[in-house]
């Protein structure tokens, strides 16, 4: 029977809603951790505010124009909740008329004249700040998804409605979760694994796939996913920092190429789209 990415995300958490699931650095080696309990609340709290704050439908259009950042990994989770399809945004190159669209604060301009139903900034901030400058008809996520319910529960979807846009195409809900499988059996993925996946950190949510395997393969899978800033210039402290994490597998972000640079240890298994 088709699943959608929504329907293997709820098995994820019921299995086990204490344990991590999202463990994020910034630059400046700041650490976030998430449990699965946790991170649902943000995807709750954030569909909640699609349906209820901009009155978002099953079929509809949120462009998200964020980095590889667990905020960012919450939209994708709340538009496959919705129903909504995810459309990622390469740069500032903002789809026309989308129902929504949300993007860092550098992207912000580019949002607004998008033609944009609603508009979405947020800081990214590891401690969740609002925006600096919130610019006229912007909403700030930071501030506004607090005030949103902690529970939701998922639109029946379509399985075979369009779920996922990138520049690769469009995948729908049940390709999307098809094909996160199949990766997770192709890497050997595991419950005992624990994955990291290096990228700069602006790289783009691109990097997760054309199917977004890199975060959908690890739930699948029900791996714990690191995210971690290259550090080009300090290979080692990127290592002692992955050891301390009891990283096992290293995600090769889509087109990227971040663990050949590093030269990491072979005892970290390697898996990429290819």
């Amino acid at each position: 029977m088709s699943e959608t990415p929504a329907q293997m995300w709820r098995e994820l958490v019921s299995a086990d809603p204490s344990r991590p699931f999202v463990t994020s650095y910034d630059q400046t080696g700041g650490r976030v951790e998430l449990s699965r309990a946790t991170f649902d609340n943000w995807v709750s709290k954030t569909s909640n505010m699609l349906v209820d704050g901009f009155g978002v439908q099953p079929g509809d259009r949120v462009a998200v124009a964020l980095p590889v950042h667990w905020q960012a990994l919450v939209w994708l989770a709340s538009c496959w909740s919705v129903g909504a399809v995810a459309e990622v945004v390469a740069g500032s190159a903002f789809p026309e008329g989308a129902q929504v669209a949300v993007a860092d604060a550098d992207r912000l301009e580019a949002a607004l004249d998008s033609g944009a139903d609603e508009v979405v900034g947020t800081s990214l901030h590891p401690l969740g700040l609002p925006l600096a400058e919130v610019p006229p008809m912007v909403t700030d996520y930071s501030v506004e998804v607090r005030g949103h319910g902690d529970h939701f529960s998922p639109y029946p979807v379509d399985p075979d409605g369009p779920a996922l846009r990138t520049d690769a195409g469009e995948r729908t809900g049940s390709e999307l979760t098809a094909g996160a499988r199949e990766w997770a059996r192709r890497w050997e993925l595991s419950d005992g694994d624990r994955a990291v996946l290096l990228a700069e950190p602006d790289s783009p949510l691109g990097q997760l796939g054309p199917g977004a395997e890199l975060l959908l393969a690890p739930v699948a899978a029900g791996v714990p996913v690191v995210l971690a800033p290259f550090w080009s210039t300090d290979p080692e402290l990127v290592w002692k920092r992955l050891e301390s994490e009891r990283v096992t597998v290293a995600l090769e972000g889509f087109g990227a190429g971040a663990t050949q640079l590093l030269g990491l240890p072979e005892e970290l298994r390697r898996v990429a789209l290819s």
